[in-house]
């Protein structure tokens, strides 16, 4: 390892260098450092929503739907929520087949209608579920005509709302698919059951949560109550404002450099090498039939298991049941098979290639684990420096260099997972001839010892007692712990762009998605502002200049939008209903996205928030 090390004078720190060249290099550092801490970072694009702001982030999409189309909210809500709350995806329905057939798909009914039939004079009503006669101020209406006694709609609805169905309560008429205005549900079932419909109003609020792709529950156990909501489409992990790490894609711990195919294999395969398994390997069979592990029980190589399938013991495969104490009737497997002999020296092959990563993936990991309590030796190391009559009083270095050893140490642990998949036959049999697994291989694992020997580097300048030492001495020790986090942080990068670039990018019948390198840690999720008063008004009052009208018999509206260079014109016909989407510029989003000025920030991994 040393002599690799000091071959490779561009990614090693070599204690001889001279101190002439070590200080001349030492501004340029504490520059870079300084940019890592200081530099102000775009907008987050990861909110967090608590149960208090679930309703305002719902509203957001809401008004957008509602201002856009000129609808009901709870006509844009039946909207969304048939669309799984992407905007986007009813723009392109929009694009695609106009208003008319996405209300319809959607189960939307935009035209009004009376409470009861306008050509019914009479004081009562049959209601065609029932079949009873009831007074006309006993019966709904709902948007698609049909009327039905309130009895019989409180029924259906609470039976709905039982069944979990709440979100999408569709009409009781025969072949209607129009769906129910959540008003009237939540008027008639509060008369009779107070708690269905709390029950209903909880069901539409977590819809914004349990069916928006771009929304996710925070996995922590026990649970914070916390959900997750990113802008992009891209592969995040991210931080949620309880502290807990994740893959946005799986709902899985932080697993990156790993795809999340890679790590859902890693961790049953782990949990499959438990000694649990191991026992049940060593002392059970399948049923060829069942596949139930069956103990044998007795001495005779002919079991049966209880599906009433028998097999032979030594081979497992289907037999009959006739059979002596020495052979199977039509059965035999006792001649040397050379296939089977390949076979075992694979698996013997496998079993120890797997011992090989696992192995270093668990050393890394209790590396980890060990290096998480020397934060509070820096915090007394750091104490111990202020307290003294220093020139300096500046120690961010020290958390600094602390948590880049944290994210790295990750990064590494979880490489040797990403490597067993990587160049096994598993998952890319068929990407890679036999040599250019070799190359790759080869690269990456040169990759990969370079960063493992420095983050060790990185690890010993930590622990060093430098809070005992002179002034000059602490700044060399500065110096070192600032120049390994410039190294560590650079090889990471490379690590990423070669596993991205060479080894995944290259891939030609599968696709495996990472999620990018984050050099400041994973981004914290920021909470969510109710600021949609402002950015709506300011909306309406920019597009009051596009509407034009007329009488009332032969409204039209028209909004221009225009949005970052992307401009859309919208024109809805108040009588006949219908709308049309005239796209003046290509390529360009027609989604609407308020701005507002928020100071978010990107928070180090693992980093507390006043540090």
């Amino acid at each position: 390892m040393e002599d690799y090390a000091d071959s490779d004078n561009e990614f090693y720190y070599d204690d001889a260098d001279e101190e002439d060249d070590d200080r001349d290099s030492l501004n340029l550092i504490e520059d870079a450092n300084n940019d890592v801490s200081l530099t102000n970072r775009p907008a987050s694009s990861i909110k967090v929503i608590r149960r208090d702001s679930l309703r305002v982030a719902q509203t957001e999409d809401l008004h957008r739907i509602m201002d856009l189309l000129s609808l009901k909210e709870h006509h844009a809500r039946t909207l969304l929520i048939h669309y799984r709350w992407d905007v986007e995806k009813i723009l392109a329905v929009l694009v695609e087949k106009g208003n008319e057939q996405l209300y319809v798909e959607a189960g939307v009914r935009v035209t009004e209608h009376a409470n009861i039939p306008s050509s019914s004079s009479c004081s009562f009503l049959d209601c065609d579920i029932c079949m009873e006669e009831h007074p006309a101020n006993k019966f709904t209406t709902m948007d698609c005509g049909h009327y039905f006694c309130n009895d019989c709609w409180t029924e259906h609805f609470i039976v709905r709302i039982n069944e979990g169905e709440s979100r999408r309560v569709r009409c009781m008429a025969h072949k209607c698919n129009a769906i129910c205005d959540d008003g009237k549900i939540r008027n008639l079932v509060s008369k009779r059951d107070s708690a269905a419909a709390e029950k209903f109003d909880r069901f539409l609020l977590e819809s914004y949560i349990e069916d928006n792709k771009r929304v996710k529950w925070c996995p922590s156990v026990p649970h914070c109550g916390n959900a997750i909501r990113v802008e992009e489409d891209d592969y995040f992990e991210v931080e949620c404002a309880c502290g807990h790490q994740f893959c946005f894609g799986c709902s899985s711990e932080a697993h990156s450099p790993c795809s999340c195919l890679m790590w859902e294999l890693w961790m049953k395969k782990c949990q499959d090498e438990s000694e649990t398994v191991n026992w049940i390997t060593s002392h059970t069979k399948p049923c060829p039939k069942c596949h139930k592990p069956v103990e044998k029980n007795g001495g005779c190589n002919l079991v049966v298991c209880v599906c009433g399938q028998a097999f032979c013991w030594l081979c497992g495969g289907a037999t009959g049941r006739e059979h002596t104490w020495s052979t199977i009737a039509g059965h035999s497997c006792g001649r040397f098979k050379e296939d089977d002999l390949k076979k075992a020296k694979h698996a013997k092959l496998e079993w120890w290639r797997y011992i090989h990563y696992h192995n270093r993936y668990k050393a890394h990991t209790d590396s980890y684990k060990l290096e998480a309590k020397l934060e509070e030796t820096i915090k007394e190391k750091i104490s111990s420096l202020e307290d003294r009559d220093t020139t300096s009083k500046d120690f961010s270095w020290v958390t600094n260099g602390l948590y880049r050893l944290f994210r790295s140490r990750r990064i590494l642990s979880y490489s040797y997972p990403f490597a067993y998949y990587m160049f096994g036959n598993e998952l890319f049999r068929n990407e890679m001839t036999k040599e250019d697994r070799e190359i790759k291989k080869n690269l990456f694992e040169d990759q990969q010892q370079q960063l493992e020997a420095n983050i060790e580097k990185l690890s010993m300048c930590l622990e060093e007692p430098f809070h005992t030492l002179d002034d000059d001495k602490v700044l060399e020790t500065r110096m070192r712990i600032i120049t390994m986090m410039t190294i560590v942080d650079n090889l990471c990068r490379k690590m990423y762009e070669c596993i991205e670039g060479d080894l995944l990018g290259s891939l030609q019948h599968t696709i495996h998605i990472i999620a990018p390198y984050r050099s400041k840690g994973l981004e914290k999720a920021s909470e969510i502002t109710d600021w949609r008063n402002h950015s709506y008004t300011r909306e309406r009052n920019s597009s009051s200049n596009g509407v034009k009208g007329s009488d009332e018999s032969s409204t039209d509206l028209v909004l221009n939008q225009t949005e970052s260079g992307c401009s859309s014109r919208k024109r809805a016909r108040a009588e006949s209903s219908s709308f049309s989407l005239n796209q003046v510029e290509s390529g360009c989003s027609s989604s609407k996205h308020a701005t507002a000025d928020f100071e978010d920030r990107f928070f180090d991994l693992n980093l507390p928030a006043d540090v």
